[in-house]
């Protein structure tokens, strides 16, 4: 047989009464209603028996019986009873989760889209080293803190509100009247390596000699990074590129997600 309790035993106040209750419901089996309330009832059957000044057989009794009617086992109790011996008090722990300090701010963040737009949103190697640049050669003060950040965090600011709405990132292109030859979307990995994002960033011009273009490809998941550099972003040059940095990887690659970079398109 199976009852739901708590019930209301205020007038059970002798021992005697508790032993032929043990009797009598031998067969029966109980289950608590809430841990609050049975927590109460611990408390109060603790306090109504002086459970603290009983002997040993006494307490042996008080403990078969709080067993009994909360299904508690013999190691919760003993915790519940050392708890109320201690504070006189049985209480559910709250839970104090602890919390990381924030160690990059909105202002850092805004710092760090305002950077990515002024430099025609590099990758994050290139990124990290503009904010050292100005942190440290400009002597920006405000870039001191988000200068220090890592170049698989800048990936993971990147996904927060405050720096998509520090800068226009993301235009709305017209849908042409040809067959789509590109699937723009959000890379989906649910946890699975695989879905890579490309981004290109051109050296620049010295001496009248073209710079390469540094091709920076990272993992969305493990942040496994591989870069590679080209003379120019065309096919010819592209394609044999991608291929070997494709085959490096030491994982099937399922995505390519190339920001609608143009010169990825095909």
């Amino acid at each position: 047989m199976m009852m739901v309790v708590l019930m209301n035993d205020s007038k059970v106040n002798r021992l005697a009464q508790i032993k032929n209750f043990l009797a009598e419901t031998a067969e029966i089996e109980f289950h608590k209603k809430s841990q609050k309330e049975a927590y109460a009832w611990i408390e109060e059957t603790l306090s109504r028996f002086h459970y603290v000044i009983l002997s040993k057989k006494e307490k042996g009794l008080i403990r078969r019986y709080l067993m009994k009617v909360t299904g508690y086992s013999r190691a919760q109790l003993t915790r519940h009873i050392k708890q109320y011996r201690r504070t006189g008090q049985v209480r559910v722990k709250e839970y104090d989760r602890h919390k990381f300090e924030k160690k990059y701010t909105n202002q850092d963040i805004k710092l760090l889209a305002k950077t990515a737009q002024l430099h025609d949103s590099p990758n994050g190697a290139a990124l990290k080293k503009n904010l050292e640049c100005m942190a440290r050669e400009y002597g920006k003060e405000d870039y001191l803190n988000i200068s220090h950040i890592s170049v698989s965090h800048i990936y993971h600011l990147k996904k927060k509100v405050s720096y998509l709405r520090s800068g226009s990132f993301y235009h709305k292109t017209h849908q042409g009247k040809g067959k789509a030859i590109g699937v723009r979307c959000k890379p989906q990995p649910q946890g699975r390596p695989g879905y890579l994002r490309v981004d290109t960033l051109h050296q620049g011009d010295q001496e009248k000699q073209k710079g390469v273009y540094h091709i920076n490809t990272v993992d969305e998941v493990t942040q496994w990074e591989v870069i590679a550099a080209a003379e120019k972003i065309n096919e010819e040059y592209l394609l044999p590129l991608l291929e070997k940095i494709i085959t490096t990887y030491p994982f099937r690659i399922i995505n390519f997600h190339a920001d609608n970079g143009s010169e990825y398109i095909n």
